[in-house]
């Protein structure tokens, strides 16, 4: 099994001080980060997790997944099981509409991998409770494939799904097995559709040191301890510019171009790349491979945020030989380390009236009065001790949805954590007094799905205005929009 010789980032030519500060910058602008890893020659020189989240933490890496398929498929290719150029319906007649689209009839495994497929977004998202694999050879295709890049996450689910039927494994358990010098973890696993299939396109969830080892394998370009485990020309291939992305691209660490399941990055780099900011990040000509978790989906230009803060902060401190270590930097990396946490919405302390406000509140039931709604009450209950802020350090939110008693427990200028209620996933929340006087509670989602839910809670005499909102991708969409209470049963 791979594991890293740890060094000091000086002793791997960077600057403690390059990392203190890009941390220091995402954290001022507001950016949740869950875990940052660096290796840089073969050695791992930090690896950090902001509390509540730990190394055996396991995350959900949303499209990182495509990476992985791709590799799988790379490996029956290398076996002779598949050729990158059979048309994908030879393998799926089942799936086949009675008259096939002649361009979905010659659309290959080579044009899914480099998302140009005949398909300019993902197909089983038009129907969720239909077959998903199906969904791809029936839906009407847009354009030739082939020809122009349209990132289709049914591409890959569907190159997932070849995998299990070729292999009759899970893809995931396939790639361990292939990818065994690694290690990678035995509690990592894949989401799968309503079907049974593995979601190749979005389902991994793993420890963050799993996408590290994943990263080295692709630097070292396939050979583990001296052992060729894939051909190199594959991941060669699947690394390089093949596609044009900048027609499409949201920002500009996605207008760089795109291989077979893998992005290139701004500074001749790949990544592998998952919403929300899981990143796989290969520098070759630096020997540096850098990991990020996070939760970038409520804010604006996030991703783009991460990628700027390593490039400007700490690519160019990178030295090529060992940088002198100091007592003073041994304490720089160790605060660095102790102080990385989730950050709690920022208490400013009461505002104005607000004690008033929270002690009338504190413990009584509002009944909603929207209807319809699954939603019944709402009541927010505060500690008794205060903070140094003088704010109280924390409380819970109390509400019943779907006839379900359900509970939020917050810190205020810190984070709680707990299992989010009809959802079992485990959160960490704070609230905060607002300005206008209104309070607020945000649940960050770190689990097998990753996202956050947040509410406003507006009092005036004997009634409350509740407004919620959510950032994620599939789920928790009964916390959308407006509700109001009052003291009164409905």
């Amino acid at each position: 099994m791979l594991t890293f010789e740890r060094t000091s980032p000086e002793k791997a030519g960077i600057p403690t001080d390059s990392i203190l500060r890009f941390t220091k910058r995402l954290t001022e602008r507001q950016i949740p980060m869950h875990s940052l890893l660096l290796a840089r020659q073969d050695k791992l020189c930090f690896e950090g997790y902001y509390a509540p989240c730990r190394a055996d933490t396991l995350h959900r890496m949303f499209s990182v997944s495509k990476s992985f398929t791709a590799v799988a498929v790379f490996f029956l290719a290398a076996e002779k099981q598949l050729s990158l150029d059979d048309p994908i319906v030879t393998y799926f007649p089942e799936k086949l509409p009675e008259k096939v689209h002649p361009w979905i009839s010659s659309m290959t495994i080579r044009d899914m991998l480099m998302m140009r497929s005949c398909h300019a977004a993902t197909t089983y998202k038009l129907d969720m409770a239909s077959d998903w694999v199906e969904s791809y050879f029936i839906t009407p295709p847009t354009h030739p494939a082939g020809t122009i890049f349209h990132y289709d996450t049914s591409a890959p689910h569907t190159l997932c799904a070849l995998v299990e039927k070729l292999t009759g494994m899970d893809m995931l358990d396939y790639l361990k097995e292939k990818l065994s010098p690694l290690g990678l973890s035995e509690r990592s696993y894949m989401l799968k559709d309503p079907f049974g299939v593995s979601m190749g396109g979005t389902g991994l969830v793993a420890l963050p040191m799993d996408l590290l080892k994943f990263g080295f394998f692709l630097l070292r370009r396939g050979n583990i301890g001296g052992k060729q485990l894939l051909p190199a020309s594959f991941l060669d291939m699947a690394v390089s510019d093949l596609s044009a992305t900048c027609v499409t691209a949201p920002i500009p660490g996605e207008a760089q171009g795109y291989g077979m399941q893998f992005w290139r990055g701004q500074k001749n780099n790949y990544l592998c790349y998952g919403m929300g900011g899981q990143f796989i990040i290969v520098f070759p000509e630096y020997d540096l491979i850098c990991v990020t978790t996070a939760d970038t989906q409520s804010v604006a230009g996030g991703n783009q945020q991460i990628y700027d803060a390593l490039y400007e902060e700490i690519l160019p401190c990178i030295q090529d030989a060992p940088l002198p270590e100091t007592p003073e930097t041994k304490q720089l990396l160790s605060q660095t380390l102790s102080s990385l946490r989730l950050d709690a919405l920022p208490d400013a302390g009461l505002p104005a009236n607000a004690r008033e406000t929270a002690c009338m509140v504190n413990g009584q039931t509002f009944y909603v009065q929207t209807t319809p709604s699954e939603f019944e009450s709402f009541s927010l209950q505060f500690d008794l001790e205060e903070n140094a802020s003088g704010s109280p350090a924390g409380g819970s939110l109390s509400f019943v949805c779907k006839h379900q008693p359900c509970r939020i427990d917050f810190g205020v200028g810190e984070v709680r954590t707990g299992s989010f209620p009809l959802y079992q996933l485990n959160y960490a929340a704070s609230g905060a007094w607002l300005s206008d006087g209104t309070f607020s509670v945000k649940a960050h989602i770190i689990d097998a799905y990753v996202g956050c839910v947040q509410f406003q809670l507006a009092f005036r005499e004997d009634s409350l205005t509740v407004f919620m909102r959510k950032k994620e991708e599939s789920l928790f969409g009964e916390f959308e929009g407006h509700m109001y209470c009052t003291c009164d049963r409905p």
